[in-house]
């Protein structure tokens, strides 16, 4: 009877370790052709290791970010609209004196309160930096290796003429392109925790391929079908790729890749005069298609996403990430939902394959610069976009679109005059979301006058 009791312990205790990786890649500024299986044969660009992620996993069709990236990473780890927090108007700069707040609940931290000690960050912040208090060691991850802003130097790590490269709060001083120095991080961290025989979580936002447009020369040199800048960039999301390639390889030489849970997107759509040519229409800044539709693969073979499957699902995104990493790790979400305010919905039944998603409204929104002002809203197969130009402090003649998602090509044809009652219904419903918005972010260029860097970007208080 005590043996039994002994085994059954055992047991109980084997299976309350089994908790899966998870490894959450976000790329930066990358189009939904750059990927060769995005760009569905017809790529100018090779990336076998994210090509491999798709075929061994599955491709997500409709997955949605925000238009510029520190929205989409609030979004992310708070599983909230980034409106609610006024953080979805537009980026945070380095001369901005916002952030995460620290009383949100976040991902690393609901991982903490379940089981996983081992919680890296290694990438772009860019969630806040001007107290210590936005920093990523006080947002929940146990560990922080890379830069607090984005748009730094590939090779000498600097933003503002400071360098802005750490380990957890301290400054480091490393010699290498920095797409190559997260990949190799993160391989480490990985064959850490095994070693440790914990499971691991890695948020791994890559800088690439925001500019500045910055490659290794023997990259750019192997490039022979583009020339001048999207040459380089080119060089940059194969750096990417090489760098995503030798995380998949570590992870099959530790004989743990069936048990991680795998999730890319980037955090926006690509830049229009550097990115590839794609079905979608625009890029970067804006809310039609081509800026908020992100390329996106998730693989974790234990968990029934596997087979190279195409997911044509109802729009899922970036708000979603929390609540789905929750259900793989088989963590009681609802418990956090309704105390927190978390928007996102568990979409893990989506990327198995076996529901189309949830029915809701999905909304994007920039108001970056002063000139114009963005609104978007789904609801399938419709979708709303209003335009409003601006000058001096001045709205202009809105512009109002309605387009059916199922019609191709996506967005040209405007069958707003057709529909007037739906149009009224959805402005309607963007009056609505656009009153969550409290206290929202200045404009871009606020403050940059004057402002000079702290000292490596270390921040004292």
């Amino acid at each position: 009877m005590r043996l039994f009791v002994l085994v059954l312990l055992l047991c109980f205790s084997l299976n309350a370790q089994k908790k899966p990786n998870i490894l959450l890649i976000v790329a930066d500024d990358l189009g939904y052709a750059d990927l060769s299986f995005g760009a569905k044969g017809e790529a100018l660009i090779q990336t076998p290791s994210t090509d491999r992620l798709a075929k061994e996993g599955v491709i997500l069709n409709r997955f949605y970010a925000c238009p510029v990236c520190s929205p989409t990473r609030v979004g992310t780890l708070t599983g909230r609209w980034p409106i609610s927090l006024g953080l979805m108007k537009a980026v945070l700069p380095p001369w901005r004196e916002r952030g995460l707040e620290p009383e949100l609940m976040t991902l690393p931290k609901i991982l903490a309160e379940n089981g996983y000690k081992r919680r890296a960050i290694i990438g772009k912040w860019h969630l806040g930096h001007a107290k210590k208090k936005y920093t990523p060691n006080q947002q929940g991850f146990s560990h922080f290796y890379g830069h607090l802003n984005g748009a730094i130097d590939y090779f000498t790590h600097e933003r503002e003429n400071e360098n802005d490269w750490h380990r957890n709060e301290n400054p480091v001083f490393e010699k290498g392109y920095a797409t190559d120095l997260l990949a190799k991080e993160t391989v480490n961290y990985i064959s850490e925790s095994v070693a440790q025989n914990e499971p691991f979580f890695i948020y791994l936002p890559f800088n690439a391929p925001h500019s500045p447009f910055q490659a290794p020369e023997e990259e750019i040199e192997n490039i022979k079908n583009l020339k001048g800048t999207k040459q380089i960039y080119a060089a940059m999301v194969k750096s990417m790729d090489k760098g995503i390639g030798k995380i998949l390889d570590k992870l099959d030489e530790l004989k743990i890749a069936d048990d991680t849970f795998i999730l890319f997107y980037s955090d926006n759509g690509g830049v229009n005069k550097v990115s590839s040519p794609n079905h979608l229409r625009d890029g970067k800044f804006s809310v039609y298609e081509g800026g908020t539709r992100v390329v996106s693969a998730a693989r974790w073979p234990n968990g029934g996403i596997k087979g190279g499957k195409t997911i044509d699902s109802k729009p899922i995104g970036y708000i979603d990430v929390l609540p789905t990493i929750c259900a793989a790790a088989g963590i009681d979400f609802e418990k956090y939902r309704s105390q927190h305010k978390i928007d996102g919905q568990d979409v893990l039944s989506v990327m198995q394959g076996n529901s189309k998603g949830p029915d809701r409204l999905w909304h994007s929104y920039i108001h970056q610069n002063p000139s114009k002002e963005y609104y978007s809203v789904i609801k399938e197969p419709y979708k709303l976009v209003i335009k409003i130009p601006m000058k001096k402090g001045k709205k202009g003649k809105e512009i109002v679109e309605l387009f059916n998602l199922n019609n191709l090509p996506l967005e040209k044809e405007n069958i707003a005059a057709n529909h007037p009652e739906l149009v009224e219904e959805l402005k309607k419903e963007i009056d609505k979301f656009q009153a969550k918005q409290k206290n929202p972010l200045p404009f871009y260029g606020v403050g940059r006058e004057g402002f000079k860097a702290p000292k490596n970007w270390i921040i004292k208080d």
